[in-house]
């Protein structure tokens, strides 16, 4: 048996970005923060959300928000355009996102919080 999952609770650390394909489907991409101890570096995550989530993420999840999700991690890789190397980098594919609420900013800008505890989907 083998298992892959990934489960994680962390900060937005950009807006979303999504990209709609020709065939209807859509995916956003960003990473998020988690945070270690109180004074070490965070470590960053990749993600890549798929379907209706991809939607959910770019109408309520901005850069400060508060994200559980629940995934598997996939290797990308690619071919370096000026080296010709094979290149790897992490990305966790999300299958769950949870809205668990939002970093309050200092000028008071509105932002979503999911106070009811449901996922807007």
């Amino acid at each position: 048996m083998t298992i892959n999952s990934v489960s994680l609770v962390g900060r937005a650390g950009a807006d979303p970005e999504i990209k709609n394909f020709d065939s209807g489907a859509m995916v956003t991409k960003f990473a998020i923060a988690v945070n270690r101890r109180k004074d070490e570096m965070p470590d960053w995550f990749n993600l890549e959300i798929w379907g209706n989530q991809a939607q959910v993420a770019v109408d309520y999840v901005k850069k400060g928000s508060l994200v559980g999700i629940v995934g598997r991690l996939n290797i990308e890789s690619w071919s370096d355009r000026n080296t010709n190397e094979t290149r790897f980098r992490p990305v966790v594919r999300v299958d769950k996102l949870h809205l668990l609420g939002s970093k309050r900013d200092s000028n008071n800008s509105s932002s979503y919080n999911n106070n009811s505890g449901e996922i807007p989907f």
